[in-house]
């Protein structure tokens, strides 16, 4: 259920204000630090930002997927890694349990989910799956009693600090998909440990992780859904997690746009700012005119998606566009700053490295390509 305008207008202009004059300050330091201010991830816990999508009878702020898609473009114009703190919350780590989860699952832990009290994480990827995601080895074998849960999962975000996981597991002996099975395993299970965080690319402050589960004794009232559906599950919650990544991705070209028109205006060569050049203003009017498009598809395929339409390609095309997109954007805003936008100063190169993750995780484009070209075949054209 949306909220009346009036509400949502005041929760966009909160976010915006917190964005611009509590989040943007502190790039610098999350960045040089890799971690984010406890302070900040308390506001943030305040705000309701960890239950955006969870609903109200929960505790959460219950948007629809046009209101998250709105809120996460706001939050797309400082650096990924405060989104990411409670990313997981909203879309991939919580998600499975709001769509599939029973209704003493989802009392017992979606109220902690949206107050922040608990955090969430998805474990699918593998050290030997990551694009083949049916393919998961990580095993749950059903000895009379319980589950017992063996495998290691990789580049798993907000491992570090997670206190309940989603996890992808196969149970049967059945080929790909539908072998696998989900399961809330919480952290403090015996045999759950957490390896060290990775050094990254980008995305400082945002931590990814090793899971390893080592013969996790896991009750049956734990697994999600019946036996073998949890790929099913896992290609739903992806779903939507790729709207919200792409609505991400406008945030940030956005900001991007923004500031490559406030140094241009201000930068000065062969006498004039560097904004007058007809070649500058070619990288300006490229990066807007995607901009708009990938927000345009973006907003477009969550009103549809809240329609109760079926989106699987078209939130896939948007993944794929956005992601694409906001690499452009951020390429030609390092060449409009020049040598600035290679410096650390200027905060260009920071997002330049941090936008290259959109292109991988949560399905890579080449993934996007294969939903996209099936279901446009599957559909007739």
């Amino acid at each position: 259920m949306a909220l009346d305008a009036e509400t949502f207008d005041a929760l966009i202009d909160t976010v915006r204000r917190f964005v611009a004059e509590r989040l943007r300050p502190l790039e610098a330091d999350v960045e040089a630090n890799d971690a984010i201010p406890d302070a900040v991830t308390a506001e943030m816990k305040e705000m309701g930002l960890f239950g955006l999508s969870i609903a109200e009878e929960y505790g959460g702020l219950g948007l629809t997927m046009i209101e998250e898609a709105k809120v996460a473009i706001e939050l797309g114009r400082t650096t990924p890694a405060f989104r990411s703190s409670f990313g997981t919350n909203v879309g991939i780590g919580s998600q499975g349990l709001v769509m599939a989860g029973s209704p003493e699952q989802k009392a017992e832990w979606l109220p902690r989910i949206a107050s922040g009290e608990v955090i969430t994480s998805f474990a699918l990827t593998e050290p030997d799956v990551g694009s083949d995601s049916g393919a998961v080895k990580t095993k749950a074998m059903w000895d009379g009693q319980a589950y017992r849960l063996s495998g290691t999962k990789r580049f798993i975000t907000n491992a570090d600090k997670a206190d309940l996981f989603t996890v992808m597991a196969r149970t049967g002996d059945e080929p790909g998909g539908r072998g696998v099975s989900a399961f809330l395993v919480p952290r403090d299970l015996a045999g759950v440990s957490i390896g060290e965080p990775e050094k990254k690319m980008g995305q400082k402050g945002a931590k990814v992780a090793d899971v390893i589960f080592d013969d996790v004794i896991v009750p049956a009232e734990n697994r999600l859904g019946a036996e073998g559906e949890g790929f099913k599950i896992a290609m739903r919650v992806l779903d939507r997690g790729r709207l919200h990544i792409s609505a991400v991705c406008v945030g940030v070209a956005e900001r991007l746009i923004a500031d490559c028109v406030a140094y241009a205006s201000e930068r000065k060569q062969f006498g004039k700012p560097i904004a007058e050049h007809q070649l500058i203003q070619a990288m300006i009017a490229d990066s807007k005119t995607e901009a708009l498009a990938a927000r345009a598809l973006v907003l477009e395929t969550a009103a549809a998606k809240d329609a109760g339409k079926d989106v699987v390609m078209e939130s896939a095309a948007a993944k794929y566009f956005a992601s694409e997109m906001v690499g452009r954007v951020a390429d030609r805003a390092v060449q409009i700053y020049g040598g600035a936008g290679y410096i650390a100063d200027y905060g260009i190169e920071r997002l330049y490295r941090d936008v290259r993750l959109f292109r991988i995780y949560e399905g890579t484009s080449q993934i996007q390509q294969l939903i996209i070209a099936r279901e446009t075949l599957k559909r007739g054209g």
